[in-house]
């Protein structure tokens, strides 16, 4: 019998395991694009002729802001790799140039729904330099704290729209971020950034329930992975930004090695959609068929609702009767009691019917995982009974779950099964 070996990666480590059969179809993974290139002084005065080449509008951010305004800068939180660190410094000294004083600099991190970041977390976002310049003047957003949120308009689909005081409120706003495909907003950044990234719990809920459709108990099929035009969700999230004033993003993608391949500067809107261009030449990988068995990697997602993105992408590459095997340590577990609250109710249904009452985004997450799961084969340092909260298929290692996805692959028949490797499964999007 032919084998192969395969190696996949793990948190900090790398899985080898054998197939004992099948066909590998290919490995799906992103586009290897290179990252701006020299040294620093080169790498900063390409990010510098971004921020200064604006996309969408007549003047670059320094051109724009005035002596004794305020600056409100936001900026990602913790749980994804923006590389923005390396932005900020270019972006602040700029500014400062251009006549802001330091003290009219703050820095807002764009949590959502997700936790604020630790002070080593913090000191990773800012970068060394501006997080021993700004520490006191960088602050985590709170999607529930009342006090500090405030009314900025409504959308025409209905959203009432509640954003950062820090932020609605200063002179000027700069938002910046990745650009990565997003399941049901289309794209992260941009738009994101703001709504949901600085808004309040009962804003991003009113977005994420037209993720819904409208009459049916199903997922509305405008809402896709990769979409913004025409996509509900994407669309209210734009017009609910542009309730504030956003005067400038700067947006990065990142190429496989998570390093800056471009900066994209300017109008939330235009640069932004020019970002995508980049994203979905990068991240997009075209399939003409979907293979009987997906191994799937997802090594530096901290939890599951993290991971949830990879499943998703892997989903799209697999036969509806094959078979996942996603390997994610998720060292923080599921991702919070709100996520497995969703995931109790147990069936589809009942998490649609709670969303129809209260939408929020970890039950469309929990509603996309209990779909998913049960397909799926999880490595995980996540418990057993986490895995089966989720309708996932508990495992003992990589070796255990690629011997029982041939079994059952065996069991229908498919003693030759075709397999995908996706060793960045979280940024990698199979679309046929």
């Amino acid at each position: 019998m032919s084998t192969l070996e395969i190696n996949i990666p793990y948190g900090s480590k790398t899985l080898c395991s054998t197939l004992p059969a099948g066909k590998l179809v290919g490995t799906l993974d992103v586009t290897d694009t290179p990252g701006l290139a020299g040294n620093l002084d080169d790498r900063n005065n390409a990010i510098r002729q971004a921020i200064e080449s604006p996309i969408g509008l007549d003047k670059n951010i320094f051109e724009i802001v005035s002596p004794g305004e305020t600056v409100a800068i936001v900026v990602p939180d913790s749980f994804r790799t923006t590389r923005i660190e390396q932005v900020l410094p270019v972006l602040v000294d700029g500014l400062i140039e251009a006549g802001i004083d330091p003290k009219d600099i703050s820095f807002i991190y764009a949590t959502g729904t997700h936790r604020g970041p630790t002070p080593d977390e913090e000191r990773k976002i800012l970068g060394d330099d501006i997080y021993e310049r700004f520490k006191d003047q960088a602050f985590a957003h709170d999607p529930r704290d009342e006090s500090n949120l405030v009314y900025a308009g409504t959308t025409s689909r209905g959203t009432k729209v509640h954003l950062n005081k820090r932020v609605h409120e200063a002179d000027r706003i700069i938002a910046t971020g990745a650009v990565v495909l997003h399941y049901f907003g289309g794209f992260g950044g941009g738009r994101k950034s703001i709504v949901p990234g600085v808004a309040s719990i009962s804003s991003i809920a009113s977005n994420h329930s037209m993720n819904l459709h409208p009459t049916e108990d199903e997922i509305d099929p405008a809402v896709k992975i990769g979409s913004l035009d025409g996509n509900p969700v994407a669309e209210d999230m734009l017009e609910a930004a542009q309730q504030s004033h956003i005067d400038y993003i700067v947006n990065t993608v990142l190429n496989r090695d998570s390093e800056i391949a471009a900066v994209f500067a300017g109008d939330m809107a235009a640069a932004h959609v020019e970002a995508t261009k980049l994203a979905h030449k990068q991240f997009v990988v075209d399939i003409t068929e979907q293979a009987d068995i997906v191994i799937a990697a997802s090594p530096s997602t901290q939890n599951f609702v993290q991971t949830h993105k990879a499943l998703f992408n892997a989903y799209q590459a697999v036969k509806p009767d094959g078979r996942i095997i996603l390997l994610a340590p998720c060292p923080e577990g599921l991702g919070g009691d709100q996520f497995a609250k969703w995931l109790k109710l147990g069936s589809r249904e009942a998490i649609i019917a709670g969303l129809r009452k209260e939408s929020e985004i970890n039950g469309q997450t929990a509603l996309s995982t209990i779909q998913k799961a049960p397909i799926t084969y999880v490595v995980t340092e996540m418990t057993d009974d986490e895995v089966n909260m989720m309708r996932g298929r508990t495992t003992e290692s990589l070796d255990d779950a690629v011997s029982k996805a041939f079994a059952d692959m065996a069991a229908l028949d498919r003693n030759d099964p075709t397999v995908y490797l996706m060793p960045s499964a979280a940024y990698t999007v199979p679309m046929t």
